[in-house]
C-alpha cells in the first residue's frame, strides 16, 4: 500500500520547471546552455520598489498581516482596477495571495466538486489542468489553432459548455502563445457566456501590460458588465513589475468567493510576505513609465526571434500580440533524422535533441496541450536570443 496520496496520480510535474532544472544541471556540468524555458523578465525590479521593501523592513513591518492582504495593498489594487480596467471593487472583494498561482489554486479549491468541468482553451499554461485535477475537477481542453491566432472561437466555446461546466479559464495575453484577445474577440465570447449563467469566468491577466503594436488590453468583466458578479479577475506584479520572486498575486471578485478563497488560504499559507506586500503597494501606486521602456526591448526581441525562427527549416513562427513568448510549430521537422541517427517522432523528441545537440532549452508544445510545437521565452538577453536562434537554425538545417 502506497504511503503517498492518490491525488498525486492526477497531476504531472511542471514541464516548464523541468526544462529549467535540466538546463541548470547541464550548465553545472560545464555545458554552454541557453535556457529559454522560464517565463521571467531578465530586467531587475525597479529601484523604488526595492526601496519600499527596505523601508518596510526598517520600519518593522515584518509581522503577520491579515490573511488576505494588508489594507494599503487592497486599496492600491482597487485603485488599479478602477484606473486601468474600469472595474469597481470594495476591500471585501479583493484577495492577495503568494503569487497569481496561489490565487487561481485557491479559487478552484474553494469551488470545485467532483465531476465539475472547467473549460480551458489550449494551448494553456501547464498549471491550469493540474490545479483543476488536484481540486477534483475535470478539465475540458478546447483546441485553438494557429489559423485562429491560438484564440478560442465562440462556437467552440458554446460546444464545450455542458450542465457540469463550472468555470472557463481565459488567459490574455497568453502563456504559452502570447496571443491576446481584442475587445471585439472578448465580446464574442462573453456573448456566449451571458447565455450560460451557471458558468463562472476566471481570467488570468498576469501579462496585461506586456502588449505590442498598439494593441489595447481588455478584460471580460470590463467588456461585459453582466458577467461582473461571476468573474474572478486575477492579476499580479510578477511580470510587468519584474517581481517574480516576490510572489504577489491578487484578484477581484464576488465577496462570497473571495471569502471562501481566504478561508482556504488561512489554513494553508496564511498571509503573503509582509515585505513583498509593501513593495507591491509601491509597484502599483508608484511610477509606471519603466513598463513602456521594458516593452520596447521585449518588442525588439519578439521581432528578432520571429524573424530568425521563420528562417529555420521546418519551423513556422506566428507573431504574437503580447506576453514574452513565441509558440512556433515544428511540424516541418517531424519524421526527419538528426545527425546522431535519432528520428524525431514528436515535439518532445525535437526539444530533447535540440538541447543535446545545441544546448538550447525550450519547452515542448505537447506540455501546453497543442503540438508539434515549442515555446520560447524571449525574456532574456538579446545576444543570447540571437545565439539561440542561430543554433536552432543550425539544428534544423542538420536534419535529414
Amino acid at each position: 500500500m502506497s504511503f503517498l496520496s492518490t491525488a498525486l496520480d492526477r497531476v504531472k510535474p511542471s514541464a516548464t520547471i523541468a526544462v529549467s532544472d535540466k538546463a541548470r544541471q547541464l550548465k553545472a556540468e560545464g555545458r554552454n546552455v541557453i535556457g529559454l524555458g522560464a517565463g521571467e523578465p531578465d530586467f531587475d525590479t525597479p529601484a523604488n520598489i526595492k526601496l519600499a521593501a527596505i523601508h518596510a523592513i526598517e520600519a518593522g513591518k515584518t509581522k503577520y498581516t491579515a490573511v488576505d492582504g494588508i489594507p494599503e495593498l487592497k486599496e492600491a489594487i482597487i485603485a488599479k482596477f478602477q484606473r486601468e480596467n474600469g472595474l469597481t471593487y470594495k476591500p471585501n472583494q479583493i484577495i492577495v495571495g503568494t503569487g497569481g498561482k496561489q490565487v487561481l489554486y485557491n479559487a478552484l479549491m474553494a469551488t470545485i466538486n467532483p465531476g465539475d468541468e472547467v473549460v480551458i482553451p489550449a494551448p494553456y499554461w501547464v498549471s491550469y489542468p493540474e490545479m483543476v485535477a488536484l481540486a477534483g475537477g475535470e478539465s475540458v481542453p478546447v483546441i485553438c489553432t494557429a489559423e485562429h491566432g491560438f484564440k478560442l472561437q465562440p462556437d467552440a466555446l458554446e460546444k464545450a459548455i455542458t450542465p457540469k461546466t463550472k468555470w472557463i479559464i481565459l488567459n490574455s495575453p497568453s502563456n504559452p502563445t502570447g496571443a491576446a484577445y481584442s475587445h471585439a474577440e472578448l465580446k464574442a465570447l462573453t456573448d456566449v457566456l451571458v447565455k450560460h449563467p451557471h458558468v463562472w469566468v476566471m481570467t488570468d491577466d498576469m501579462y496585461e501590460h506586456l502588449v505590442y503594436d498598439d494593441f489595447t488590453f481588455a478584460t471580460p468583466a470590463q467588456v461585459e458588465p453582466k458577467l461582473f458578479d461571476r468573474t474572478l479577475t486575477v492579476n499580479g506584479v510578477s511580470k510587468a513589475y519584474c517581481m517574480t520572486g516576490w510572489r504577489i498575486g491578487y484578484a477581484g471578485g464576488p465577496a462570497q468567493l473571495i471569502k471562501a478563497m481566504a478561508t482556504i488560504q488561512s489554513q494553508s499559507t496564511s498571509n503573503p510576505s509582509s515585505i513583498s506586500q509593501w513593495a507591491a503597494v509601491e509597484a502599483l501606486n508608484g511610477p509606471q513609465e519603466f513598463i513602456a521602456e521594458n516593452n520596447k526591448v521585449f518588442k525588439e526581441r519578439r521581432d528578432l526571434v520571429v524573424s530568425m525562427l521563420n528562417q529555420a527549416a521546418g519551423i513556422d513562427c506566428p507573431r504574437p500580440e503580447g506576453a514574452f513568448y513565441v509558440y512556433p510549430s515544428c511540424a516541418g521537422t517531424i519524421g526527419k533524422t538528426t545527425p546522431s541517427g535519432k528520428k524525431l517522432e514528436n515535439d518532445e523528441d525535437f526539444v530533447t535533441e535540440l538541447l543535446e545537440a545545441e544546448g538550447v532549452a525550450v519547452v515542448q508544445g505537447s506540455a501546453f496541450g497543442l503540438g508539434p510545437a515549442f515555446r520560447i521565452s524571449y525574456a532574456t538577453r538579446t545576444a543570447d536570443l540571437e545565439d539561440a536562434c542561430n543554433r536552432i537554425q543550425r539544428f534544423c538545417g542538420s536534419l535529414r
